[in-house]
Formats: C-alpha cells, sequence, structure tokens
C-alpha cells in the first residue's frame, strides 16, 4: 500500500474503497515517508475499524493452522494468532469447548453476518471434496492434524485431507508439526495416502546417502545391519527395515560397504 499521510500516531495508507487506513506508529519502519509503498496486512481492530500492520499472522484467511487459547469468555474463544487482537472462535465454531492454553487445529474464514475474520474447529467443512490432482511420489507439505487408531491425520497443501499410517511413522509427530511428505496413493474415492519419506527408488538413493554419510562419520562403521531389528534402525535413522535393507543392498552393489555380523563397514577406496 501506499503511504499518503503522516500523523503523530502514525501513518495513512491507501485502501481503495475502504478509505485511508492507519498504521499505527509502532509498525512504522525507520525511513518511511509519504508516497513510499509498503507491505502490510490490514484486520480489524477492538473498534472494528481496518488497521494495517507489519507484523505477519499465523494464519490468514482461507488457511488451517494450530493456534492456542489464549482466554475464553462467554462467547467462545481467542486465538493467538501473532497479532495483538486475537482470533475469535465463537462456541458454535468449536467440536469441543476450548480452554486457556490448548492448542486445536482450526481453519480461518469471514463471518457472513459480521465480516470479520474467525476461526473455525470444524475443519472437515473447509477441506475440499474435489478429487485431488497428485500421483504416487508428488512432494507435498502437511500439517499434522490428529491421531487416530490408523496413524495420522493430516492436511495436505492447505486444502486435502490425507492419512499417514501408523507403520510409516519413523519420527515423533503431534498436532501442529508441519513437513514435508510424499503422496503414496490417490484411492479411487479420493481419499489420499502419504508418507513422510520418499516412495520407491528415490526413497532408496537419497537413504543411500545418508547410511554413507553416517558411515564417513562414524570411522566407517554401523553396528546395525539387514538383521537387526526394526525398532533399532527406526530409532537411530528413523527409516524402516525395509528402507534400510534396500539402502544397504544398494550400497554393497556399488562396492561401497562389506557386511559382517557386526555390522557394516565402510570399504576403503
Amino acid at each position: 500500500m501506499r503511504v499518503v499521510k503522516e500523523v503523530d500516531f502514525g501513518m495513512y495508507l491507501d485502501g481503495g474503497v475502504e478509505g485511508e487506513i492507519l498504521l499505527p506508529s509502532r509498525y512504522v519502519p525507520k525511513g518511511l515517508k509519504v508516497g513510499d509503498e509498503i507491505s502490510v496486512f490490514v484486520y480489524l481492530d477492538q473498534d472494528e475499524r481496518p488497521v494495517a500492520t507489519t507484523l505477519q499472522p499465523l494464519a490468514k484467511v482461507g488457511d488451517f493452522a494450530y493456534l492456542e487459547v489464549a482466554w475464553v469468555n462467554e462467547y467462545g474463544a481467542f486465538l493467538n494468532w501473532g497479532l495483538m487482537k486475537d482470533l475469535f472462535c465463537p462456541f458454535r465454531e468449536q467440536k469441543k469447548r476450548m480452554e486457556k492454553g490448548q492448542g486445536h487445529i482450526v481453519h480461518v474464514g469471514i463471518d457472513e453476518d459480521s465480516y470479520r475474520m474467525v476461526a473455525s474447529a470444524k475443519v472437515e467443512h473447509y477441506l475440499s471434496r474435489e478429487m485431488p490432482p497428485y500421483a504416487h511420489g508428488d512432494k507435498v507439505s502437511l500439517l499434522v492434524w490428529q491421531k487416530t487408531e490408523l496413524g495420522f491425520k493430516v492436511i495436505i497443501d492447505n486444502e486435502f485431507a490425507g492419512l499417514v499410517y501408523a507403520d510409516q511413522v519413523f519420527r515423533p509427530l503431534t498436532t501442529g508439526d508441519r513437513l514435508n511428505g510424499y503422496v503414496d496413493r490417490v484411492r479411487p474415492d479420493g481419499k489420499i495416502d502419504v508418507t513422510i519419506q520418499p516412495t520407491g527408488r528415490r526413497n532408496t538413493e537419497e537413504f543411500s546417502e545418508v547410511l554413507l554419510q553416517y558411515l564417513k562419520d562414524n570411522n566407517g562403521h554401523c553396528d546395525l545391519g539387514d538383521k537387526s531389528p526394526a525398532e533399532l534402525i527406526s530409532d537411530r535413522f528413523k527409516v524402516s527395515k525395509k528402507t534400510f535393507k534396500k539402502a544397504v543392498g544398494d550400497l554393497y552393489k556399488r562396492r561401497l560397504i562389506e557386511l559382517s555380523d557386526n555390522g557394516l563397514t565402510l570399504l576403503q577406496k
């Protein structure tokens, strides 16, 4: 936005059809002057007036995010989203009553009656029901939604629901974590299975290099082998035993390691 006026308590920006919008003094960068352009986030303050800030919220309209409850009153919960004014989540948009200090996955939208930004914990209502455009192996962004008996529900690319099966999880995951994942398959009904490791040959190649570097960093030896328990492999390398064995086979075929009952040894070249 363009700065159009300077006052004692800040600067006014050209808000187009919304008129002039105040950027309070505490957010005015040093050296900013009338005529300059500045990137800001605009929201309604406590008096329902549009105000600008240079702070970046933890979520914007259309986003899913993990936010913590700052306080609760008789109308709903108010979530910390990185700005001075907390984000309102009315009771009708809560799946269960929120309490101060709790964290929740919510969707940020516009209330149709008040035109204010609000949060909703009923995230299922805002996930796409279109057929996902993904293919096996596609890299995607994941937001961990909730743990289930099967594994972890995730939100994919801020749009689709997906599932990471428990036997594909080789690192601690908690609600609100953001990480990259890979599409395993899209089912005929549109449900998406994802993993947190690359799939197929790509996974083997990437972990082969990780294992090779581990050997170099540990005097050329690893005390785990293809007969080691899956739990030990998972604890150390955060991969499945299947992936570990494929990587060992890859390094062995490349004549980079030798195998023994004591584990793996890096061959000197």
